[in-house]
């Protein structure tokens, strides 16, 4: 069964009825799901860092310093993701999830998968955005 903390890039105000942002790094929130057994606990809201060019980490270890075991993404560079793997957080592609509550629905029915090479982006990822 499905058990840990869950973050998801999210439009302001963040919640389950929030947006997914496309783009982990640049996201106005993180909108944070508890999850035991498959099923969600508790949602809270967790604030951004700034991202800065070259400061692709950052994002990172502000989620994993928070507990987040998994995150759920549309877009990010291959650095952060190596960053993520590295510091044990999952990562899975929410691309195709309107809102934060259908990707919250898709990880916890295991309809998503991992985040891939395919998914990364350079730059900007204009995109994403």
């Amino acid at each position: 069964m499905t058990t840990g903390t869950i973050a998801v890039p999210s439009t302001q105000p963040g919640g389950v009825d929030a947006k997914v942002d496309m783009h982990f790094g640049h996201c106005g929130i993180y909108t944070i799901a508890k999850v035991e057994n498959g099923k969600i606990t508790a949602v809270t809201t967790l604030e951004s860092i700034p991202h800065a060019q070259g400061g692709c980490l950052a994002p990172v270890n502000h989620l994993a310093s928070h507990g987040v075991t998994t995150l759920l993404a549309g877009g990010m560079g291959m650095r952060p993701l190596m960053g993520f793997q590295q510091a044990g957080v999952t990562v899975c592609f929410a691309g195709n999830c309107a809102t934060v509550g259908e990707a919250l629905h898709a990880y916890t029915e295991g309809k998503l998968q991992p985040f891939s090479t395919q998914n990364t982006c350079t730059g900007g990822c204009e995109g994403h955005e």
